[in-house]
């Protein structure tokens, strides 16, 4: 099944049913007066994450969503019935935007995330709401208001914890297969991933972690060579980077500031994350030049773990380094949670003693 990250739609909220104009004609009632019902409300568009779903594959055989109008008003003071919500599902980490002005609508990150993205239009009034002293019997009822239609775009950024990413062939591939029980496409020619690849890191007596392997990147991306940009908003959630290297190649470092180069003019945001330089290929890489770059690294402040992706050697260090890091991101996360509900809570005992005096 083919992997898609954006697409764009056209939702359309049902209409408000119209008011009715009724009179009670019953026998022995004289003067029975207006009492014509009101329009139903029309239904909503309503966007609701699910973890189920990966890949926003199904934008590509629907694009149109329409909500059921509401129904018109009776007599004898009975309302239309309300039009029935249009429910779409989309996966965990979608980004609702206005496709006219991009401005960001949602970001949908937890199952159950709920937007509401076209309302329904209200129900017309029927003519009892307009009886009055001068006029017992009024002829008139609003229509409905229509509902809300728009275009919009939806954008795919995974939600990991370690993101892999490097120039093709550096081994990205062989290292998600060797961290996780993914088992993506490795081959000895470059681009073997055309799409993102997620893999989960099972840690002995930690939570597990999701890995995503980026397609590689090349000079040039920023301008649109290769694959581009296409694939890097996926790693703008992740905790860690992986950047893997092939050692095994005497540009090993002009490779390097290739990726830094890509990364930086993409989003700048992303040379600030936690990063460690994933030294592959050592199996058939030069000594020398191997640890001549873990010096030339550590004095640019980059942490490096020398691998062999193929027979697996340093895999576990990896896995332990990740197992560190993600556990004091936790922490750090977890004190500043619970500062943050202390000062709201300190916050609002003092407003509310304020109120009593």
């Amino acid at each position: 099944m083919a992997f898609v990250d954006e697409a764009k739609f056209f939702v359309k909220a049902g209409d408000g049913g119209k008011g009715c104009v009724s009179f009670r004609r019953e026998k022995y009632v004289p003067r029975g007066g207006p009492n014509g019902g009101d329009g139903g409300h029309g239904g909503s568009i309503i966007i609701e994450c699910a973890s189920r779903l990966h890949s926003l594959i199904d934008f590509r055989y629907r694009s149109h969503f329409k909500a059921k109008s509401g129904s018109p008003g009776m007599g004898k003071d009975m309302h239309g019935r309300k039009g029935s919500d249009c429910l779409m599902s989309v996966p965990v980490g979608s980004l609702i935007k206005d496709i006219e002005t991009g401005e960001v609508l949602a970001d949908l990150c937890n199952e159950g995330d709920r937007f509401i993205a076209a309302r329904g239009g209200k129900g017309g009034l029927g003519n009892r709401h307009f009886s009055s002293g001068t006029n017992r019997t009024p002829r008139i009822a609003t229509k409905g208001v229509e509902g809300e239609e728009r275009w919009l775009r939806i954008e795919l950024k995974l939600i990991a914890d370690v993101g892999l990413v490097g120039l093709p062939n550096a081994g990205k591939s062989t290292l998600l297969s060797k961290l996780s029980a993914a088992n993506p496409k490795v081959a000895s020619y470059p681009f073997t991933t055309l799409e993102p690849q997620l893999g989960v890191l099972h840690l002995p007596h930690k939570e597990s972690c999701i890995i995503a392997d980026i397609p590689g990147l090349i000079e040039g991306a920023h301008e649109g060579i290769g694959l581009g940009f296409t694939f890097l908003r996926h790693i703008e959630r992740t905790k860690i980077l992986l950047h893997v290297l092939d050692v095994s190649s005497a540009q090993a470092m002009d490779d390097f500031l290739v990726v830094e180069k890509e990364l930086q003019s993409y989003k700048e945001e992303l040379l600030r994350k936690t990063r460690l330089l994933v030294l592959n290929k050592i199996d058939i890489a030069t000594p020398d030049l191997v640890e001549q770059l873990q010096s030339e690294f550590a004095d640019m402040g980059f942490e490096t773990v020398p691998i062999a992706g193929l027979t697996g050697e340093g895999i576990d260090k990896i896995k332990f380094w990740i197992a560190d890091i993600l556990e004091t991101y936790n922490t750090v996360n977890a004190v500043q949670s619970n500062t943050k509900e202390e000062t709201t809570s300190l916050r609002d005992a003092t407003e509310d003693s304020a109120d009593i005096e």
